[in-house]
């Protein structure tokens, strides 16, 4: 009994220490280890979707792994983590709800209610835009946004992923995310700044 035990936490400490790559490729042969991708990021892309899309977020979510598993015989490993292979995933499945993602968005725009303040830098794009306090004049900016433009942004923003790592997740050159968003920023830019105004019109009144 002991034994077993033993043997059950090396197998633990082994799983938890193994990379993505390694596992995906185990998991081939052994379907049942997949469910170490899923414990590490779920959570990851739940809060990702679920800021993008909270109607359906779960629904997501599940999806996206649903979709690795299927398709991780072709899961071809360019650095350590997983991550950008499943933000990809990800967008593709939001690219299928797009309208519904956009209406989803000018819905949140026209909501009457309290405008929580937003903090920007012009230097980097408010350090990274935090969705749950976007006001009605940002969700309404982002609705406006290509495709394209939107999940290159957020992608960056929510999901913290580095410029390399969204040119992955969306399999463009790094060039390509670079150009979407500078035009991304272009168009927020004066949203974000129109919300700052109006908090400081608030916060002297």
């Amino acid at each position: 009994m002991a034994g077993e035990q033993l043997v059950a936490g090396m197998e633990i400490e082994i799983g938890q220490t193994e990379s993505d790559a390694s596992v995906i490729a185990r998991s081939l042969t052994e379907p049942e280890a997949f469910a170490l991708i899923f414990e590490r990021y779920f959570d990851d892309i739940y809060r990702y979707l679920r800021r993008r899309f909270p109607e359906q977020a779960e629904e997501i979510a599940s999806d996206v792994f649903l979709v690795a598993f299927d398709k991780r015989a072709r899961y071809r490993p360019v650095r350590g983590s997983a991550r950008p292979w499943l933000y990809g995933i990800a967008s593709n499945l939001l690219y299928k709800r797009r309208r519904s993602e956009r209406r989803s968005l000018a819905a949140y725009a026209q909501r009457s209610g309290k405008r929580e303040p937003v903090s920007i830098d012009s230097t980097e794009f408010a350090e990274r835009l935090d969705a749950e306090r976007q006001s009605a004049t940002i969700a309404a900016a982002l609705a406006q946004l290509r495709r394209q433009d939107r999940d290159t942004l957020l992608l960056y923003a929510l999901a913290e992923l580095s410029y390399d790592e969204v040119a992955l997740a969306l399999k463009v050159p790094v060039g390509t995310v670079r150009s979407r968003l500078a035009r991304a920023r272009r168009q927020c830019t004066p949203a974000l700044h129109s919300v700052t105004e109006q908090d400081d019109d608030d916060d002297d009144a």
